[in-house]
């Protein structure tokens, strides 16, 4: 990720050796990374009950997404926007003023549901769905850079999978806790009749969040602080790396989402298994489980250890805790195939040398066959290779979003706001192949869209993350 920054522009507070141990500080972020995972996951268990409440059409309820992935580019834009024609806001107020604002952003979004119930207002959820958007938003223009800076560059990769592993692990809970809360309390709420089971859950997220501001506010963290630099401009923009970094964002979270929100209705196709919506749920569970594994080999493999044995034992114990986690919630059928999964993705991270950049290609490589087999293939084939690509999406973002900023110095956050408006691909790419879908009445050839994505993922893995190119 971004390299320290230099005397010239920036640099760590009374001049921070960067050798310094920053563990404290990760597990603080690293609770931030879950939060936010947390929040974009309810969001799943929120819009079939709106539907229930409100009588929605299914556009209608998408409008949930709409709403919240709007705020991230419109809350991006504006962040750049007012860097370049005033100031860098983070670089004035600080990376962890910045984290503390976008909790409270996030707590009044929340704390907004209540009305909304009470009024039992479908306008008024969409505006408290992209108050608490915007939180969400500020708080990965700030996390993420932060996590970058807090140690050597060579290793950002590394912390950034670290602490996105634990955003997988809030997409993971959120489901299942969110929707004992909103579906299984209140008798009224399961029949529909109110929206009264959305209050609790939300609110106490609410003091949740204000409780971790205050405790990040009482915290000691390493800050970056401006030396006598004023930056009013698009910096950002001259670096050639960066620009095919936002357009690789788009692309894979575009990708990403396409194929998530497709997973369900690809798999009850007679030609895959026909599987029932319970059934289904259960392979959903191992998709985007794979991404969190992905995630905690990432951290493994592109991390600085001694010996890369270190890493292979490392990587060797996850495969077996996932086959016992699996064999005793399911069966070992299941637990063999996800722990031969765990195991192919190790080595894919061993063949790419545990290079960043290069397990991005390999990567984008491996998802581009998964797909083609997704498409073209039938039964269990098929079926585990959908499941396979959550492995291989999964150190992705923090990948492509190190390799983007590496090397902005005081730009990193004005970067970082352009990167994370590029998620805005996650709410183009999916009607882009529901589309293909309708017109040629066939779901499965549509998964030949997004392969798209990935080639470009291929080439940012390849060419375009050089830095030694500027615009």
């Amino acid at each position: 990720m971004s390299a320290p920054f230099t005397s010239s522009t920036t640099q760590l507070e009374r001049n921070k050796s960067s050798a310094k141990n920053h563990t404290f500080s990760l597990v603080i972020l690293t609770t931030l990374f879950f939060i936010w995972g947390f929040i974009v996951s309810m969001n799943d268990v929120l819009i079939p009950k709106l539907m229930t409440v409100f009588t929605l059409l299914h556009w209608q309820a998408m409008l949930v997404q709409t709403s919240f992935f709007g705020a991230y580019f419109i809350i991006s834009l504006a962040y750049f926007v007012l860097s370049v024609t005033r100031e860098d806001p983070i670089m004035k107020i600080g990376y962890k003023n910045g984290i503390i604002a976008g909790l409270f952003v996030c707590a009044l979004g929340a704390s907004l549901f209540y009305p909304a119930a009470a009024y039992k207002s479908y306008g008024f959820f969409l505006g408290a769905l992209f108050v608490l958007a915007s939180g969400t938003a500020i708080l990965q223009i700030a996390s993420n850079p932060y996590v970058t800076i807090l140690g050597s560059p060579e290793t950002a990769s590394a912390r950034l999978n670290l602490t996105q592993a634990f955003n997988s692990l809030g997409t993971t809970i959120a489901p299942i806790l969110g929707g004992y809360l909103i579906f299984g309390t209140i008798t009224e709420a399961v029949e529909g009749t109110n929206a009264d089971s959305v209050k609790l859950p939300y609110i106490a997220l609410a003091a949740a969040l204000i409780l971790i501001a205050i405790m990040i506010k009482t915290t000691k963290l390493p800050r970056i602080v401006k030396d006598h630099v004023h930056i009013n401009h698009a910096g950002s923009l001259k670096h050639r790396h960066l620009i095919l970094g936002v357009i690789c964002i788009f692309a894979y979270v575009g990708g990403e989402v396409t194929i998530g929100s497709n997973f369900m209705s690809f798999l009850k196709l007679p030609a895959i298994g026909g599987f029932e919506a319970e059934t289904a749920k259960t392979y959903l569970a191992f998709f985007w489980g794979g991404a969190m594994i992905g995630r905690f080999l990432g951290a493994i493999a592109l991390g600085n250890f001694e010996r890369n044995s270190y890493k292979y034992g490392l990587m060797f114990l996850i495969s077996i805790a996932v086959f016992i986690t699996v064999y005793t919630l399911y069966n070992f059928q299941l637990a063999a195939v996800m722990c031969c999964l765990v195991l192919f993705n190790a080595a894919i991270f061993r063949l790419a040398n545990f290079k960043s950049q290069t397990t991005l290609s390999y990567f984008a490589a491996a998802i581009i066959l998964l797909l083609l087999m997704v498409a073209f293939t039938n039964g269990q084939i098929a079926l585990w290779s959908i499941i396979a690509i959550g492995f291989f999406n999964s150190i992705m973002f923090p990948t492509i979003f190190a390799l983007a900023v590496k090397g902005l110095g005081s730009y990193t956050s004005q970067g970082a706001s352009l990167l994370i408006m590029a998620c805005v691909g996650g709410a183009i790419v999916p009607p882009l192949q529901g589309y293909f879908a309708d017109i040629s009445n066939n779901l499965q050839l549509s998964f030949t869209l997004p392969i798209l994505c990935y080639v470009y993922v291929l080439f940012y893995g390849m060419k375009g993350y050089k830095t030694d190119i500027i615009l």
